[in-house]
């Protein structure tokens, strides 16, 4: 039986696997096999509220190895080191526990066809120190990390009553996610009244968000920015375009201009890009953001064997522009190359992927929602804001929730979700 193997379980690469053990696992026709290197999938444009701590891994994530005995393939925790085209083989680096000792030793996986799907993470472009002092929200690992700095904070500024101290947030970039980690911070901060903290509100915590471009969300329309700011600064968040961060020290982020803006966190979330083992392999062609090219069927331009899914994958248009990395993205990547895997094993023809822009969707916490839709559907986008929006944004979550786990098991998943949410706690304190 061929080997079907995925590398990477994000939102591409798990509802591929979800739809090829449907089709070809289901059959016998194929073996599939997911590899990540986390044990539970969240959904990575709700990685700023896990960061927050207004949703968790146990009610919103995805366990890789349940969702696998339910779906009937198999799965391997580890992280891919190297890849051996002439064998045919994936090579994972030794697992170890928390204490250092080896739980499983280097392993080959065996292919006939791989996917990667290896998402992105942050692009810091060589600014210096932040590695050192910024946090980042590129996994669950680095979400959760944060959300437990936070809550320490958190209970130092309450403590603080008598110098009314205050807690002080400087993210760099004003996209999608700077600027709905800001919003979601400035929620919690009051919400903590309510659990054990009633000397801490929004009024003790100084959020700036800095842009180096013109302005916040340049990858969205300037009406949906505008719109954006406006809710930011209603709340009392420092928005700073057009500033360009040349470091980052222990006390905060030193601009080109040589100003330096305190902060006690810092966080960084200025671009993306795929991770530098690709290139480092000198296997793939591969584009100024470390993806991997393909062809118009999204196999890699190298080998036709292996398909690339997801913000890993560099897939050029004709007007010469390169598909953005958003979900909408993995997810049409994930359809198109399920259908040619199959047509594969079918002896069928292959699809040509076409990137559908159906618009962009901001959610400021419980504060506003706003975006466009249709996107290249129509002539113009529609801009949508506020119940609409929100109703639009939550659609989103749940069409991913479908198609990981199917009609009747999403929509339990999803209720389930919801009555978590009722009698829940508000902030996760753990």
């Amino acid at each position: 039986m061929k080997k079907i193997v995925v590398v990477g379980g994000g939102a591409g690469g798990l509802e591929l696997v979800t739809h090829l053990s449907k089709s070809l696992g289901k059959k016998g026709q194929a073996e599939i096999i997911l590899v990540d290197r986390s044990r539970t999938h969240v959904w990575k444009p709700l990685l700023h509220e896990v960061a927050a701590g207004v949703i968790d891994k146990y009610s919103d994530g995805v366990d890789y190895r349940m969702h696998a005995v339910a779906h009937k393939y198999q799965f391997q925790l580890g992280n891919m080191r190297h890849l051996d085209r002439e064998n045919r083989q994936v090579v994972l680096d030794p697992l170890y526990d928390d204490e250092g000792v080896i739980i499983l030793p280097e392993r080959n996986i065996d292919y006939d066809y791989l996917v990667l799907a290896l998402g992105s993470v942050s692009n810091d472009f060589g600014t210096p120190g932040v590695i050192e002092h910024c946090y980042f929200l590129d996994s669950l690992v680095q979400a959760e990390r944060f959300h437990k700095a936070l809550l320490n904070q958190l209970l130092r500024i309450n403590q603080s009553c008598v110098d009314k101290k205050e807690l002080h947030v400087a993210i760099v970039g004003g996209g999608a996610t700077g600027t709905e980690l800001a919003a979601q911070l400035h929620h919690i901060a009051n919400l903590a009244r309510a659990y054990g903290m009633p000397e801490m509100s929004a009024d003790r915590l100084k959020i700036s968000i800095i842009e180096a471009g013109k302005r916040i969300l340049p990858a969205l329309p300037e009406r949906i920015a505008n719109s954006a700011r406006g809710a930011l600064t209603k709340l009392g968040i420092k928005v700073l375009e057009g500033t360009m961060v040349s470091k980052a020290q222990k006390e905060g982020f030193v601009t080109s201009e040589g100003e330096l803006i305190e902060a006690d966190m810092m966080v960084w979330s200025a671009g993306v890009k795929a991770p530098d083992f690709l290139v480092n392999m000198n296997i793939f062609e591969t584009n100024k953001a470390n993806q991997i090219l393909v062809t118009p069927e999204l196999k890699s331009t190298v080998d036709e064997s292996i398909y690339v899914i997801g913000d890993c994958c560099g897939f050029q248009q004709q007007d010469g522009s390169w598909v953005p990395p958003r979900a909408q993205s993995a997810h049409q990547m994930a359809t198109t190359a399920a259908t040619n895997l199959i047509n594969t094993f079918q002896n069928k023809p292959l699809k040509t992927y076409r990137y559908k822009d159906y618009g962009s969707l901001v959610h400021l916490s419980r504060y506003s929602t706003v975006g466009s839709l249709m996107g290249s559907l129509a002539n113009s986008s529609m801009f949508i804001e506020g119940r609409l929006a929100r109703i639009v944004y939550v659609s989103l979550y749940n069409m991913h929730q479908f198609a990981v786990h199917g009609r009747v098991r999403g929509f339990f998943t999803l209720l389930s979700r919801k009555v978590s949410n009722i009698v829940g706690p508000k902030l996760k304190l753990h």
